[in-house]
């Protein structure tokens, strides 16, 4: 070789680079291109030193050729004196404080699936097959570097056939933490026969999964499903189906499957996709609604339930009885389970930290976030800058926490609603655990500006400097972060609930946003909400007033509902509260045309109304706009006239709203001179009124922003409060 040819370079190798196979990948690239020096992982990530005459290539292919689950952000470089020769070696990890990551879980690869199948391979029908390109990694992860003695898996030593793999530089199991087998691995409480003969006899069989306990039962058997919602107390919210191929997922939609919805589906992550439904199924799978939330078998066990029993559909939903955090442990499980599944199904692999079912739906531009959780965290959002690091506790439900290091953003996974102890120790662990992988130390606490939230109790007792931003800013904040903004632009919010400056309830805003500073310009009517809180449970409430207020006494369309004569009688002598947000628009109609008069679940109205409302939406009716107020009271009271029906009515209601937003938001850009425009909040999910909405706007010229990485509505919270309170002064 020509020493005058050879360079020898220090690479620092930053990003999601361990427990990913990366080093075998380096070590294989290095002896292909004949260079020598080694590689090893440390708290930053990972460390090169490689010489010879190839480095251009190498330093390229290292971006370019990176394993299915690496996400490289950068690679820095630094020219050395070359060395002696001594060939390309890995070497072990040095510790350190952390400042890499570790991926999301990843569903099994198509090269562990075929072993699994495979009579011939030791893998076969070995529930826990992994390799370095797949499997669990932030569910079994206590700390970094990301080594086996850091995981749930440090109490399983591995056999000789194992150990050999797990040393060896040219198998995809080189280093792959998660590493067993039949000789050495977990094992699981029941063989898989009598797993599946339970679901095809119509049992409910609780199962440990990656991030927890699922509750499935046979999709198809009605008594099932019936049991299953009685003993959950889940009377109305749609359930998820897992189905064992993607023919089966489109057998299930009412159309041909999208291309962005078959990436996702069979997409590493493994998430839940809301499809359009056909039927099929029992019908109490998804009532009132027209879409259905599917997923692919994202672990060897659920694969090996459906190699076991071919055409089976399976409910699989969250085992979390009562609304608190999903159950992760055997003996919780068989302790808390036992009124609620017939079979507890468990293993001997720990979880970590749990990890609820990820949840996407693809609109016209691009998939959305319902629920971020296993398989997408906790990949990070890059926020553009460094910053100090803070931690953002959400405000009351869907709650997720952030923490920030330096320019990262790390959302952890759904942590729920915070109205029960369970959940709040829940946030807790999800703060901790965020801190054990990303090693800082947050400087602030940033929270909800309501006072009497248990995150913002939480967040005042925790000894920090505590920042507290109003709820929409931080919903138009969690958009800004994904995109790099900092003003000014015009910030929309069309939400259900947030806790206003003026301590009113707001949810239907425009906001003036400049860099660390906000001033609400606009916001929509704001309507009556007569007993607090249960109207929005109870949505006859807000129309009962809105008929009076119409001088429409006489109606009784609620007269078989207990109560609405006593309120009817009692609303003209009381001051109710009232709210400016679009999620009561939404409650108003549904209760009004019939669809929905009592919630049992949260969005349950407005999800009804997008599916009776079809794809074709009439002309709109009208609206009013004074002085920055969207009245929708005319809108309100058509949907009210006699003989109006619910499909035409709630057609009628998103094409007016996609109509009177359009305007709304268009004249307070234009009175403010601004172009681009955030937009964030809850209805931002509903499919039907964002795909009529966003195109307008931008035929205006208007530069539209929306969240894509995160949920629109409050899971997305936390992450627009780490980014707004990161610049904001402590108080």
């Amino acid at each position: 070789m020509n020493l005058a040819a050879q360079r020898r370079l220090r690479l620092r190798v930053r990003g999601t680079v361990q427990g990913v196979g990366f080093r075998p990948f380096v070590h294989q690239l290095a002896d292909r291109l004949r260079l020598s020096g080694y590689v090893r992982n440390d708290g930053d990530g990972v460390l090169i030193e490689a010489q010879g005459a190839g480095l251009d290539d190498f330093v390229a292919a290292l971006r370019t050729q990176a394993p299915p689950l690496a996400r490289v952000d950068a690679i820095e470089g630094e020219e050395l004196a070359c060395a002696a020769d001594t060939g390309f070696a890995i070497l072990h990890s040095r510790s350190g404080d952390a400042r890499t990551r570790i991926p999301a879980d990843a569903g099994t690869c198509e090269a562990c699936l075929a072993e699994l199948l495979d009579p011939a391979s030791r893998f076969h029908g070995y529930p826990f097959v992994t390799c370095t390109h797949c499997g669990p990694r932030y569910t079994i992860t206590r700390r970094l570097p990301y080594d086996r003695a850091q995981t749930s898996m440090a109490g399983f030593a591995l056999c000789a056939r194992c150990r050999a793999d797990y040393a060896d530089p040219r198998s995809r199991r080189y280093h792959a933490e998660a590493l067993a087998c039949p000789d050495c691995g977990p094992r699981l409480s029941h063989e898989l026969p009598v797993v599946v003969a339970a679901l095809c006899a119509g049992s409910i069989v609780a199962l440990k999964g990656l991030g927890g306990f699922q509750l499935l039962c046979d999709a198809r058997n009605a008594e099932a499903i019936a049991r299953l919602r009685c003993r959950k107390a889940r009377q109305a919210k749609p359930f998820a189906v897992m189905v064992g191929s993607l023919a089966q997922a489109g057998e299930l939609a009412s159309r041909a499957l999208l291309p962005l919805e078959v990436e996702l589906l069979q997409s590493r992550a493994r998430p839940i996709v809301l499809l359009p439904y056909a039927g099929g199924l029992a019908p109490a799978i998804a009532p009132g609604l027209d879409q259905l939330g599917v997923m692919l078998p994202c672990t060897p066990l659920h694969h090996l339930l459906f190699a076991a029993a071919s055409g089976l559909a399976l409910v699989a939903t969250s085992a979390n009885p009562g609304g608190e955090p999903l159950v992760i442990d055997g003996e919780e499980a068989r302790r808390r389970l036992c009124g609620i599944a017939d079979l507890v199904v468990d293993h001997e692999r720990p979880i970590v930290v749990r990890a609820d079912d990820s949840v996407l739906r693809v609109h016209d531009t691009g998939a959305v976030f319902l629920r971020r959780a296993r398989g997408y965290v906790p990949d990070p959002v890059d926020l553009g800058s460094d910053g100090p690091p803070v931690l953002a506790v959400g405000a009351h439900q869907k709650v997720t926490v952030t923490l920030t290091r330096g320019r990262e953003a790390f959302v952890s996974q759904h942590v729920g609603t915070l109205d029960n102890p369970a959940t709040v120790e829940f946030l807790e662990q999800s703060v901790r655990h965020l801190g054990a992988l990303a090693g800082v130390r947050p400087q602030r606490i940033i929270c909800d500006l309501h006072p009497d939230l248990a995150s913002t109790r939480w967040a005042q007792a925790q000894g920090l400097p505590v920042v507290a931003v109003q709820h929409h800013v931080a919903h138009v904040a969690a958009v800004m972060a994904e995109h790099g903004l900092h003003g000014p632009l015009l910030g929309v919010a069309l939400d259900g609930y947030g806790y206003g400056a003026d301590g009113g309830a707001w949810g239907g805003e425009l906001l003036r946003i400049e860099r660390g500073d906000w001033r609400r310009i606009g916001h929509l009517a704001q309507l009556a909400l007569p007993g607090g809180d249960r109207a929005v449970r109870e949505p006859w409430r807000i129309a009962l007033a809105l008929l009076q207020g119409m001088g429409r006494d006489a109606d009784r369309r609620f007269a078989g509902i207990a109560h609405a004569e006593a309120l009817r009688r009692l609303l003209p002598r009381r001051a109710w509260p009232v709210s400016s947000a679009l999620g009561r628009v939404f409650d108003a109609a549904a209760a009004l045309l019939g669809i929905c008069t009592l919630q049992d679940y949260d969005g349950q109205a407005a999800m009804q109304l997008e599916a009776l409302a079809g794809k074709e939406l009439p002309a709109p009716c009208a609206w009013r706009i004074e002085a920055g107020v969207l009245d929708l009271l005319p809108l309100l009271q058509r949907l009210a006239e006699p003989g109006m029906r619910p499909r035409e009515g709630a057609a009628l209601l998103h094409a007016t709203l996609a109509s009177a937003l359009e305007a709304w938001i268009a004249e307070a850009a234009a009175a403010q001179q601004l172009r681009v425009v955030a937009l964030g909040g809850g209805c931002m999910a509903n499919r039907l009124l964002a795909d009529a909405l966003l195109p307008r706007l931008r035929a205006r010229g208007l530069d539209v922003r929306v969240a894509r990485s995160m949920p629109a509505g409050d899971g997305g919270l936390s992450l627009g409060q780490a980014y707004w309170g990161r610049e904001a002064t402590c108080a």
